[in-house]
């Protein structure tokens, strides 16, 4: 213990001295801040007597420190975790295979935690402070980073970081890894292609991003689509004329706001096809559904629910956020806007699948109706725990006039 305090008692003093010396009137790239890192640690090695490899370990925190994001980037770095949960400077958890470990290493100090979000959101032209508590981020390699201060986090600040593969994943990878079925990945490949509304519902963590970006790989590549973000995540790939779009929240004098309601109204003006919003959680809920009912086929969509049905309903109250409509008007746009939902689901032993694909078959009984064309339904575990499975095909698409209209045909009509 004793050495290990000494240990971060040098490191921290090495850090003083390096800043001191380094000339922030100058750009001083990052081959000059590790020689002044070196030129430091020699010194502090003569005179404390450090080992090859406190040195080389030391080398690499200070220029983290300095130059990146301190205790963070290391884990960034490490491409098997997929979350970083940081609660207050001395404890930071790390999702990576599904399961949640403690992190042993820690934030020198909360000044220093404080530093690294500051400069988090300072890269991304966003402000988080004690007035303004909570913030949403992006880093540079596509990370979705979450923010809470106090007083708002009382045993914070609170930084969540969701990390995205650096290769998108496609549905190439998601049939591998036994998350969809052959069959109802190529009644998507058509669905996508055919310009068919699609809204993607499933609960934290179950993969509704990652499952839009690899639906997206299905959409004609002569097409123009339109992205709208909260925070850009969505990894769009094969779309040439490909337009992103990011909402911006107010600045510190409560101005220059840009909401996903004035993206998806522009976006209207910029002669899109499809229309991606990243997910509806607000008032722009009506503004998506009226983009849908107004000529973009093949918008798509995503929201946090536990099932399609209970999607919808969440739907209904998001529209009235936004708008003061009777129950009947709001179905009404639901049924016409909305033409399936994909409903993903996170399992017990962690896997990511998916549980449902609805149709949408307009309202009856006070209710939009939904029929299941296909679901998974759980047969039991291996010896591993892991969760067996197979999808059923419980229906047949009623409304093919989409398909019709673009020439295409089901796997099952092929056959």
């Amino acid at each position: 213990m004793e050495e290990e305090l000494e240990y971060l008692r040098i490191r921290e003093e090495l850090h003083g001295r390096i800043l001191k010396k380094i000339d922030f009137s100058k750009e001083v790239g990052d081959d000059g801040i590790l020689d002044l890192i070196d030129t430091e640690i020699t010194e502090a090695s003569r005179e404390h007597g450090l080992a090859l490899g406190e040195m080389e370990k030391m080398r690499q925190e200070l220029f983290y420190s300095i130059r990146k994001l301190d205790v963070l980037q290391e884990l960034l770095d490490d491409p098997s975790i997929t979350e970083i949960m940081i609660n207050g400077s001395e404890s930071i958890y790390i999702e990576r295979d599904g399961a949640i470990f403690p992190y042993p290493a820690h934030f020198a100090s909360g000044e220093k935690l404080y530093d690294v979000i500051q400069k988090v959101v300072a890269d991304c032209d966003r402000t988080v402070n004690t007035g303004r508590p909570i913030a949403d981020a992006r880093l540079p390699n596509g990370s979705r980073v979450n923010i809470v201060l106090p007083p708002a986090a009382i045993n914070g600040p609170i930084v969540t970081i969701r990390r995205f593969p650096e290769r998108p994943i496609r549905m190439d990878d998601l049939l591998r890894l036994g998350s969809v079925p052959e069959e109802a990945a190529g009644f998507l490949r058509c669905v996508v292609a055919a310009g068919y509304n699609i809204f993607i519902s499933g609960g934290t963590g179950s993969g509704k991003t990652t499952f839009l970006n690899a639906l997206s790989e299905y959409i004609p590549s002569g097409e123009r689509v339109i992205t709208i973000e909260d925070n850009a995540e969505l990894q769009i790939q094969g779309i040439p004329n490909l337009v992103r779009l990011e909402a911006r929240t107010a600045n510190v004098e409560g101005g220059n706001e840009i909401t996903i309601r004035d993206l998806i109204r522009t976006s209207l003006r910029m002669r899109p096809d499809r229309i991606i919003v990243g997910e509806v959680r607000g008032a722009e809920t009506i503004d998506m559904l009226q983009a849908m009912n107004t000529g973009h086929d093949g918008s798509m969509s995503t929201g946090h629910a536990n099932s399609p049905a209970d999607m919808l309903l969440r739907l209904e109250t998001l529209i009235l956020m936004g708008m003061d409509l009777p129950a009947g008007a709001i179905r009404g746009q639901l049924a016409s806007g909305l033409d399936l939902i994909v409903h993903l689901g996170r399992l017990r032993d962690r896997s990511r699948k998916l549980l449902e694909i609805d149709e949408i078959r307009g309202i009856g009984e006070d209710r939009i109706k939904l029929e299941t064309l296909f679901r998974f339904r759980e047969t039991g575990e291996d010896e591993n725990g892991k969760i067996k499975g197979v999808w059923d095909k419980t229906g047949e698409l009623r409304d093919r006039g989409k398909l019709r209209a673009a020439g295409i045909r089901l796997p099952e009509e092929e056959s």
